[in-house]
């Protein structure tokens, strides 16, 4: 009798205790469908290619429509209208480039780029479910994922996504590429929902500045 009530204690309280955990997959799922919620935002961020530092802020607008104006380098201009990348480098060129929009950047920081990373990379937690500190020595807690591609043809090895458990928003990314060049975007002080206008995804570039079209095929 000992015995059974010792292998029923056991088993009600497995049961209670698998309720408590929510798999990596899921709760990955409940993030990418919050963005898929919001129709913009504005954010500001820094970001390190290979320890080389620049920052500005970030405006996004559904379902395609993305901007990154400057602080460091100053001036300088990303902008994608739904058709166009057009990129500004003062006192130097305009790049511009026609794009396939389901391709764009803008779909990284959607609810459905989200989504889409599942179908090509396996999501995992990096440490568990409850929220650790964003790095060593820091008060800021997130939940941090890993997502680890599936095939080779993929543009990076892994990516590291922290998030806020509160407000579901990605704090930090970091990407690592087969050559292990490191991207890592920092996303601070985020505005959601601000009704921004698609006017402010139209960007004119000074008149001087040389212009290069369809650069990233040109030899």
């Amino acid at each position: 009798m000992k015995r059974f009530f010792a292998v029923a204690f056991f088993c009600l309280s497995f049961s209670i205790f698998a309720q408590s955990i929510t798999t990596a997959s899921a709760y990955f799922k409940t993030i990418s469908e919050y963005y898929g919620t919001i129709k913009d935002f504005e954010v500001d961020f820094d970001l390190s290619i290979q320890k080389k530092e620049s920052s500005g802020k970030l405006s996004y607008k559904s379902p395609d429509l993305i901007r990154m104006d400057y602080t460091n380098p100053e001036e300088q201009v990303i902008c994608f209208n739904g058709d166009t990348l057009t990129v500004y480098l003062p006192g130097s060129a305009v790049l511009q480039q026609q794009v396939n929009s389901s391709t764009s950047a803008a779909s990284l920081v959607s609810g459905q780029g989200l989504s889409l990373m599942t179908r090509y990379y396996t999501v995992a937690y990096e440490i568990g479910q409850n929220p650790v500190p964003l790095e060593e020595g820091s008060d800021e807690m997130v939940v941090k994922f890993i997502l680890t591609k599936k095939n080779a043809s993929e543009a990076f090895n892994y990516i590291n996504i922290a998030v806020n458990p509160e407000t579901k928003l990605i704090r930090r990314m970091t990407a690592v590429t087969p050559k292990n060049e490191e991207f890592i975007f920092n996303f601070y002080d985020y505005a959601i929902n601000q009704n921004i206008s698609e006017q402010r995804f139209i960007y004119d570039p000074p008149t001087d500045a040389n212009n290069l079209n369809n650069f990233l095929f040109s030899e």
